[in-house]
């Protein structure tokens, strides 16, 4: 069977494609006058200043380009980065899709247009409705969808054949009504972005330290006198993080980035806050750049861990805290013999380091005092993902880097409220305290069965055993792997509902009967219940805090996500249980106060939220090296060591980020860092790949992936672009590639999509017709 397409959708810019050299150091004064220059030309001139000035502040704007916290303590006039900017730009852009643009652009037309064309024909501000059959979006009021997703979802022959997807854009408030609105329906199938990102993390964090959450706070950066960057391009997707690595830096910190390509923000940071940064004399960043193999991280940790053991055994005391360890962890023995017997040819094999990097790098960690470990997706998107996380958990463990200052884990989250959602229950396997405190306070049976995660809820569409799919936000169809089998299961759909702000390729791939539903976005002001309404949010370091709009709605039609959940709700479950649905829109206040009483550490939740504009949420191995695992202690942890091949002739393909992006969002087609201009169709490949393929910098290729199926999976046309990255890996953006990630390739244990580790060859193509090179 072939999933393979006549061929991509291009944009007339797409076309104009330029390379160039990649930029080595990231902001400075062009960040700047990009930042203003494309709010101003979306936005307007008052729009943008208002946005811009209440972007990160106290009771403003919480960013929706990531999860990174804002500082305690003083903030500058421009807390935020150019991709906040553009992300507020996006959102608070004047152009609208109305109606009429519906009538003008069938769905047919509108699949064969880019994901970046979509999201750029501007804001949703009706609702809108296809019916079954129909080639049309037309309008719906309110009511009547309401009224349409009702019908469809009391006509199931059980609640499981419902999916509840969740975005990390949802707020606290509205995750805990969508969770509950599931879980009073019948069904934990409450899959959301984090399956596609850092569940890998989750999984490692809670095995191992009992919480799946970092346990670090900003302030720990600042007072690291080491800070390991795994996996991670902070330049492009936490761009703020810089601001703390320069911190750091100046505080006497290095900083070890471990990463197959060399990312222009871990090079040197021009500070755009600072005048030394505007003019050119930035920060540098990385003391150590390991360009490791796609997947070596495993087989590398596991030999830092036999170093510092044999580091320790030359001068004992020096290197491990033994008092940590004996009195907070369990399973030090094993995990010891284990990395002590680590075969460094396998090593060398799996990460294509020399034995002499690897030891500087383990130097590095064995004289530090004070480290914090961070990665991201390029650690968590693998096969061995929650291995390779563990073994970072039995390093910090065996130098005791958990619960005191300037050291700790770090997980970078990309979604401004992922981890804020999951604290709010939304998670497919909900553990039974939480199940219990919220029938307790709702007075229900919640389901106890696990739901569906994002990979089983294609599957269960594909399969015909789900009909009905609601989406509070987010692009689906684009962020799943294995786009054509995801787009073929959600065609299949009864239902699919879009709780959006733009256009989408899930409005377009969308279920025989499909719903759009607009609504306010996070920078616009929410009068919901006629006052003004707050929402809240969770970043990665486990700080809740406020966010208010400022903005008018993009259209009058607009409503909040709370309102839109609770008209589904309504609509659904009347008076079922007692819920009062309709109460909550009328003051957020009423939410945080259930919140409060059913979400762990969220006691008197409304209060502090008033009175402090936010709170950090209790950490137990953070605050007291308490850690709630089955043992009652930390757990050291052994994973076999795996080596990772592909057969001759093919090739390691990691999806990554342009700068012109956040997520699936495309705002642009250009990636200045990595020297990219009016194209998003290429891979970056070696030169000694080139060579040995029989290709050269520039040819056009088809990316054909290889797996166990007889499923052919291809993308067309992609430009060869010769770059800095390990013989045998190649980087291209997402979710171009997207189709070439099987389904069923998932990280063990978290079910994680592996975007990072991806087998392909390449095949020739001709180059496009319009190509003017």
């Amino acid at each position: 069977m072939s999933a393979s397409t006549p061929g991509p959708p291009v944009d007339d810019d797409e076309a104009r494609l330029r390379v160039g050299p990649p930029a080595d150091h990231a902001a400075g004064l062009r960040a700047v006058r990009l930042s203003m220059t494309n709010a101003v030309r979306q936005m307007g001139v008052v729009k943008a200043t208002r946005n811009l000035r209440a972007l990160n502040q106290v009771d403003g704007i919480d960013c929706m380009s990531c999860a990174w916290p804002d500082p305690k303590g003083h903030r500058h006039t421009a807390e935020f980065c150019e991709n906040g900017a553009k992300a507020v730009a996006w959102e608070g852009t004047r152009e609208t899709v109305e109606p009429g643009f519906f009538a003008a652009h069938s769905l047919t037309d509108l699949a064969g247009r880019t994901d970046h064309w979509l999201e750029q024909q501007g804001r949703l501000v009706h609702p809108m409705v296809r019916r079954d059959g129909a080639e049309h979006y037309e309008p719906i009021s309110w009511d009547d969808a309401f009224a349409l997703i009702g019908t469809h979802l009391n006509g199931l022959a059980g609640p499981d054949e419902a999916v509840f997807y969740t975005s990390g854009r949802a707020s606290n408030e509205a995750a805990f009504l969508y969770q509950l609105l599931a879980r009073a329906y019948g069904t934990n199938n409450l899959p959301d972005c984090s399956n596609m990102c850092h569940e890998s993390t989750s999984a490692g964090l809670a095995r191992t330290i009992g919480v799946g959450k970092g346990s670090v706070s900003l302030q720990d950066l600042h007072e690291a006198d080491l800070i390991v960057v795994s996996g991670q391009n902070p330049g492009t997707n936490h761009p703020r993080m810089l601001t703390a690595l320069e911190t750091a830096k100046r505080n006497g910190a290095r900083i070890l980035a471990i990463n197959p390509l060399p990312e222009a923000g871990l090079l040197r940071f021009d500070n755009p806050q600072k005048a030394r940064g505007l003019a050119g004399r930035g920060t540098g960043l990385a003391d150590e750049l390991l360009q490791i193999r796609s997947n070596g991280d495993l087989a590398l940790w596991q030999a830092f861990g036999q170093l510092l053991l044999l580091a320790e055994d030359a001068a004992p005391g020096t290197v491990l805290d033994r008092a940590f360890v004996e009195g907070y962890t369990t399973g030090f023995e094993e995990w010891q013999r284990h990395v002590r017997a680590v075969d460094r040819a396998a090593v060398l094999a799996a990460t294509g380091l020399t034995w002499a990097q690897i030891e500087t790098a383990a130097a590095m960690l064995a004289s530090s005092k004070r480290i914090v470990h961070c990665w991201a997706m390029g650690i968590t998107q693998h096969h061995n993902a929650v291995a390779t996380i563990k073994e970072f958990v039995n390093v910090a463990l065996a130098q005791g880097m958990i619960g005191k200052p300037g050291a700790g884990l770090c997980p970078v989250r990309g979604h401004s409220n992922v981890q804020g959602d999951r604290t709010m229950g939304i998670w497919e396997k909900p553990p039974a305290f939480f199940l219990d405190a919220l029938g307790a306070e709702f007075g229900f049976a919640p389901p106890r069965e696990h739901g569906f995660d994002a990979a089983d809820a294609v599957r269960a569409f594909r399969d015909r055993r789900a009909k009905v799919f609601v989406a509070l936000g987010g692009n689906f169809v684009a962020a799943m792997s294995d786009t054509d089998v995801t787009t073929e299961a959600m065609r299949g759909a009864e239902l699919t509902v879009q709780i959006s702000t733009k256009l989408n390729r899930s409005h377009v791939a969308a279920g025989r009967t499909a719903l759009i539903l607009p609504t306010l976005g996070r920078s616009e002001q929410d009068l919901t219940g006629g006052r003004v309404q707050r929402v809240t949010v969770e970043d990665s370091m486990s700080e809740v805090h406020a966010s208010r709009g400022r903005s008018a709605p993009a259209g009058p039609l607009l409503r909040s996500e709370v309102d839109i959940v609770c008209g589904i709700a309504a609509a659904t479950l009347g008076d079922r249980h007692g819920i009062p649905w309709r109460d909550f829109p009328v003051d957020y206040d009423r939410i945080r106060d259930r919140i409060g009483r059913v979400v762990p550490g969220c006691a008197d939740y409304a209060e502090r939220i008033r009175a402090q504009g936010g709170f950090t949420m209790p950490h137990g191995p953070r605050d007291s090296r308490t850690f709630p695992t089955p043992e009652g202690k930390a757990v050291f942890t052994v994973s076999p060591l795996e080596v990772l091949s592909v057969p001759p002739g093919r090739l390691v393909l990691q999806t990554i980020r342009s700068h012109d992006q956040f997520n699936t969002t495309i705002y642009g087609l250009d990636d200045r860092y990595r020297g990219i201009r009016s194209g998003r169709r290429v891979v970056f490949i070696s030169a000694e790949d080139l060579a040995e393929l029989g290709f050269a910098d520039g040819d056009f290729v088809d990316l054909v992936s290889e797996w166990t199926d007889d499923r052919v999976r291809r993308a067309e046309r992609f430009r060869l672009v010769q770059y800095s990255t390990p013989k045998g890996c190649v980087a291209a953006y997402y979710p171009e590639t997207n189709p070439l990630v099987p389904l069923d390739s998932q990280a063990a244990v978290s079910g994680t999509p592996t975007s990072k580790w991806v087998v392909v060859r390449l095949e020739r193509a001709a180059a496009p017709a319009s190509d003017q090179r």
